[in-house]
């Protein structure tokens, strides 16, 4: 272990629209000067990416030119997320954050970028997925603080607040517990690309909803998307729910006056959603029905797998392990004695 190993806490930042949240985000330093930029933290994916000399993009830039430790390939660099895209050259530099620095981090120094990452807040993404998953073909930046010591222990933690624009924040080497109020419950990843678990189910109303899929736990990810099928079996249970008037296919809305219970069964460990990160908001100014934070998409699209975003981890503290094999802990976030 490096002497000067560690922790380091990022803070990170939630933007809402409506009922919306688009990924949380936090700052990242780069080059020999230390810019700060602002990435989105994504469980989801394994590369890291920033705008360098993109004419189109809307977003701060990392000005390459001013680090003497920068150096690029001239490897095409491509990352493609379903519905968008980054395109760029694969370069290195001194990657920071919170006093841990990675030397010849690999990124995609990014030229091109579909139009639903032109933000003004987030410049880019960090991946924090398995490098086997990498368009890249390089360890992720969390990988390269394990393997050059310089964390005191190879996992990071994630706390998100609950209806704030601030007080997340993402724990490297470290955990901090004060945001938790029980014990972690650990829950063994079955697949290091994503961060898998099992899905054995769902518990809805009482009644059991078998899934016997794949769970991804994604930080990039607003809602919990499930296949249609399952979706539909799932709201099944609730009284007076069904498809939401005023939201696009998918999306289910239910009577805003009922608080249904719901938990998750991962790995063999029971998990309940609180009504507060379930129930999204109306389904349409003056509605009586609320959304819910369980999302249908096609079958073929979500065919053995379910995505569970902050609609399940506002309620649960969330720890990252790569060690024991890799696993994911699950606490009691403070949100729920708030």
């Amino acid at each position: 272990m490096d002497a000067a190993a560690q922790s380091a806490t990022d803070p990170l930042m939630d933007e809402i629209q409506r009922a919306i949240h688009v990924p949380f985000y936090g700052p990242l330093e780069f080059g020999k000067k230390s810019q700060q930029l602002s990435v989105a933290f994504d469980t989801c994916s394994a590369d890291l990416w920033i705008p360098v000399g993109c004419g189109d993009c809307g977003t701060p830039q990392y000005n390459a030119a001013v680090s003497s430790t920068y150096r690029n390939t001239g490897s095409v660099f491509n990352v493609n997320y379903g519905f968008s895209y980054a395109e760029g050259t694969l370069a290195y530099d001194t990657i920071g954050m919170g006093g841990l620095k990675v030397n010849s981090q690999y990124f995609g120094a990014v030229t091109d970028v579909s139009s639903n990452f032109d933000s003004d807040r987030i410049s880019g993404c960090l991946g924090l997925g398995f490098s086997s998953i990498a368009t890249s073909g390089k360890p992720t930046f969390f990988e390269n603080l394990i393997m050059q010591e310089k964390i005191e222990a190879p996992f990071f933690s994630v706390h998100l607040t609950r209806g704030k624009a601030s007080g997340s924040k993402i724990t490297l080497g470290g955990y901090d517990m004060s945001k938790a109020v029980g014990p972690l419950t650990w829950v063994s990843v079955i697949s290091k690309t994503y961060w898998t678990v099992h899905f054995d189910g769902a518990v809805v109303e009482g009644n059991y909803v078998s899934g016997n899929v794949d769970a991804v736990i994604d930080t990039g990810s607003s809602f919990i998307y499930v296949s249609q099928t399952l979706a539909n079996l799932i709201y099944a249970n609730i009284l007076g729910a069904g498809p939401a008037a005023n939201y696009s296919s998918g999306f289910f809305s239910f009577p805003c006056d009922s608080n249904p219970t719901i938990s998750f069964s991962l790995g063999g460990h029971d998990f309940g959603i609180s009504i507060q990160d379930f129930k999204l908001g109306q389904d349409g100014y003056g509605s009586t029905n609320c959304i819910g934070g369980i999302i249908g998409l096609d079958d073929a699209f979500m065919e053995g797998i379910v995505i569970i975003g902050h609609a399940f981890m506002r309620s649960w503290y969330s720890v990252f392990d790569y060690s024991h094999g890799a696993r994911v802990g699950f606490a009691p976030s403070i949100n729920n004695a708030q």
